[in-house]
Parts: C-alpha cells; sequence; structure tokens
C-alpha cells in the first residue's frame, strides 16, 4: 500500500525544525508529504519547501482542524492509498510510518494511530498524560467493544494517524466545521459503519505538551464544546468507562514517585479540565462572547 503524509502547519518553530529533520531522515526518500501552511510568520512554510514538501497556503481565519485535512486529502496523489496526518510538534521516530501503515493489511481497518511519547522537556505530569493514554498494549476496536470500552473505542488523534483513503471518502472524511476531535468524529463514524479502528503501539512519535491550567481549562472547555455538539457519540459509545478515576488515581501514583512537588499543580489542572468541559458541554446557555472568551480555539467562533 502507497502512503503520503499530510501536516497542518503555523509557526511551527524550533520543533518544527526537529521533526522536518526525522521525516527526512527515517522516511523514503520518495515519500510525498503534503503541508498546509495557515499564514505562518516564522519562515515554517520555507522550510517545509526547503525539505522538499508541497506546500499550500491558507489564511489562519481558513484553517479548521477538519476542513483543512479534508484539503490535504483531495490534494492525495492519484496512486496513494493511505494518508498520513502529522501534526508540525510530532518528531516521528524510526519505522513509525510503515508500522502504522502495516495495520491497514486488516482490510476492515478504516484508521489508525501510534503511540505518543513525550518530549524531552515533558513536566511528571505530561509524561504520565501519555504513559496512560497511550500503552504499550496494541489493539483493535470494533462496535462490539463499546459496552466493554466505552468511548476509548473511537478514541484517535490527528497527531500521528492514518487513513484509508477510500473508506474516508466513502464515509465523507472530517466534519469540515469543528472546534476540534474531527478525528474522533470520523472514528465514530468508521465504526458504527462496521469498520475498525487501531492502535499500533510500535508506532511511535515524540509530542507532548506542557499545558498551564488555564490552558487545561479551556481545551476541555472545546472537547466540551465539541461533545455537547455531536451528542451521538455519547449515544452510541457511552462515556469514558470510569476512564477520569483511573487517570487520577494513576497520576498520583506517578507523581509520588516522579514529581511529587507537581502533586498541587496537578489537582488544579484535574479540577479546571472538569469545570472547562462540564461548561463547554452547555456552551449554547452561555453569551457567545464567553465562549469565545473560554476557548482555546478562538477562530472557531468567528
Amino acid at each position: 500500500m502507497k502512503y503520503f503524509l499530510a501536516i497542518p502547519t503555523y509557526n511551527g518553530g524550533k520543533i518544527w525544525e526537529e521533526s522536518i529533520a526525522n521525516i527526512k531522515k527515517y522516511v523514503p526518500e520518495d515519500l510525498y508529504v503534503q503541508v498546509i501552511d495557515s499564514g505562518s510568520r516564522d519562515g515554517t512554510a520555507a522550510l517545509a519547501e526547503q525539505a522538499g514538501f508541497n506546500v499550500i497556503g491558507i489564511s489562519s481565519q481558513e484553517f479548521n482542524h477538519g476542513g483543512t485535512r479534508n484539503l490535504a486529502v483531495d490534494c492525495a496523489p492519484a496512486d496513494c492509498d493511505i494518508v498520513i496526518f502529522l501534526t508540525q510538534d510530532a518528531i516521528p521516530e524510526e519505522g513509525s510510518l510503515q508500522k502504522l501503515v502495516a495495520a491497514f493489511e486488516d482490510p476492515k481497518v478504516a484508521c489508525a494511530y501510534g503511540r505518543q511519547l513525550p518530549h524531552v522537556d515533558a513536566t511528571p505530569i505530561s509524561q504520565h498524560a501519555r504513559s496512560f493514554n497511550y500503552t504499550a498494549q496494541n489493539y483493535v476496536y470494533t462496535q462490539a467493544d463499546a459496552a466493554r470500552v466505552g468511548l476509548k473505542t473511537v478514541f484517535i488523534s490527528n497527531s500521528f494517524a492514518a487513513y484509508r483513503i477510500s473508506t474516508f471518502k466513502e464515509l465523507g472524511g472530517f466534519p469540515s466545521n469543528t472546534i476540534l476531535s474531527e478525528d474522533m468524529y470520523f472514528a465514530g463514524k468508521a465504526v458504527l459503519a462496521g469498520y475498525k479502528v487501531a492502535y499500533v503501539a510500535e508506532a511511535q512519535v515524540r509530542h507532548s505538551h506542557n499545558y498551564t491550567s488555564l490552558e487545561e481549562f479551556k481545551r476541555y472547555f472545546d472537547i466540551g464544546v465539541f461533545h455537547g455538539k455531536e451528542r451521538w457519540i455519547h449515544q452510541n459509545f457511552g462515556g469514558a468507562g470510569g476512564e477520569g478515576k483511573k487517570f487520577i488515581f494513576s497520576e498520583l501514583r506517578f507523581l509520588l514517585k516522579h514529581g511529587v512537588m507537581y502533586i498541587p499543580r496537578a489537582c488544579i489542572n484535574n479540577a479546571m479540565k472538569i469545570a472547562g468541559y462540564k461548561l463547554g458541554k452547555n456552551y449554547k446557555t452561555l453569551p457567545f462572547g464567553w465562549n469565545r472568551a473560554l476557548s482555546m480555539h478562538k477562530r472557531y467562533w468567528k
């Protein structure tokens, strides 16, 4: 199966240089790489062109998590079967793309995602989040797994994920105007249509964020907005199945060993996540100006 790489960019900075270096080092020389740049002002697009990537420029106001990635798929070479999405701050490890594509040997796999390891500067809080959400165990989920694992059935991250292009187009791709979680939206549609979602732990990238408490609030506000709009996902797959409580206790055990001084900050972060999510899920009851102020992705509210 032939694949290509699609990367949305905006002011990628130094970490984008690291990502480019590993892409050039670890992927086939003839790999087609499509970059969609949203008006970067720091030379991000120029670096991509120097690396030999194909670059399309759009304005920052045109960017949308779903719509921009749909544009990348529309640019796919005619002979490609798979699109691999990567974010500009995800640094691929050796063999990661090839291992991810191998999941599509199962013809019922519509999408697959890889393991995200923390960056070298990750705080203990961020290190734990990656180890909790991205384990060393492979799995493939179908609709039959929803009763057991709930929302995790359709969890996927476009920071490093691949899609079978024929199935992607069959199901209509990503929603063209979503605040985030376009990946979960598609995975939900795919699973309901009888397809599978695969997690490939051997396919690895370095990707993590050291969010502040306020950033966690805003990020979870947006997640709440998504779930408030797309209620069919919870209706079909249920909730997180107690994953929130598991996460908090797992984080506490991890920080007691690896960063006890971070425990107060972790408690504040978790409280902010809960508050942000609940507010976001009820965004329709809030004044429009509040939604924009509380959101991480303010362009969505334009």
